[in-house]
């Protein structure tokens, strides 16, 4: 996504609010600008991260949007079935044509894209948020504000999915097409989970969490990024404190998920040889 006349608007507006200039000051074709990126956001035309050949780049300019947009929008009252809300953000209405799968009570807030084959079972998805075509939203799992959830993905039960808006030049968290997050992992802190990943039950991953390479001859240790196609599983590892030595969480890769065959099947494969529940 280039830098557009839009993204330079955007960023004239968070400097003046930055600088002191009140809401109430911006004119019409301001106040539309900010207007317009949500609604680019709510039908994927635009994304707040977006990956290149030199790997995934963070649009701060569409984050300023969205905290525009908090900013500018007064709390009222909503309905979304039986449910009723006091917010900013209305939650999207489905209907035939967005081919999405959604099951009650899955919320989705506007400003957040589902591509059409997606299945949201009782579920919420946060403003700047994007969801591919073909993943599953699992119950009670949570996608976090500009997450970004390639296609093909599972999300199982419990799965909570960090969102960020602030720092602005912070990344979101981002699982590429056909991860597969295991019941109630935990995945926060701008940490990718590349292409074909499958994660066991339990798993958190940090910024700062210790992702060991448990197949190797010598440990080979990554941090912020899950290798494609790794199989990972919770783990701890030692570390020294002074009051002594104790066991820290970390991630362990088991194993690779074979690419020989198709998605079901490697997915099953990876489960039974690893032992990795989900």
């Amino acid at each position: 996504m280039s830098h557009s006349p839009l993204a330079s608007s955007i960023e004239i507006i968070y400097q003046k609010i930055s600088s002191g200039v009140a809401i109430t000051d911006l004119s019409t074709s301001e106040l539309e600008s900010i207007q317009s990126v949500i609604e680019q956001l709510n039908e994927g035309q635009i994304r707040v991260a977006e990956k290149k050949h030199d790997g995934w780049n963070t649009h701060a300019w569409v984050k300023q949007a969205i905290l525009l947009f908090l900013r500018i929008t007064p709390s009222s009252s909503m309905q979304a079935g039986d449910f009723n809300f006091f917010d900013k953000v209305p939650v999207r209405k489905w209907s035939e044509k967005e081919k999405v799968r959604v099951v009650p009570p899955a919320f989705v807030r506007r400003g957040a894209y589902v591509a059409p084959g997606a299945i949201l079972m009782p579920s919420y998805v946060n403003i700047g948020a994007y969801v591919g075509s073909g993943t599953m939203v699992d119950t009670w799992a949570t996608v976090g504000s500009c997450a970004q959830i390639g296609a093909n993905v599972h999300l199982s039960g419990g799965v909570g999915i960090g969102g960020v808006l602030e720092p602005l030049q912070a990344s979101p968290v981002i699982i590429e097409d056909n991860a597969f997050i295991g019941s109630r992992c935990i995945i926060v802190e701008g940490v990718i989970i590349e292409e074909g990943a499958v994660l066991g039950a339990g798993v958190t991953i940090t910024s700062s969490t210790k992702i060991i390479d448990a197949t190797k001859n010598e440990p080979m240790i990554y941090q912020g990024r899950v290798p494609k196609r790794s199989v990972v599983i919770p783990g701890t590892t030692s570390k020294e404190f002074p009051g002594g030595t104790f066991g820290v969480p970390c991630a362990l890769i088991i194993g690779e998920r074979k690419p020989s065959t198709d998605l079901k099947t490697s997915l099953n494969e990876a489960l039974r040889d690893f032992q990795v529940s989900v």
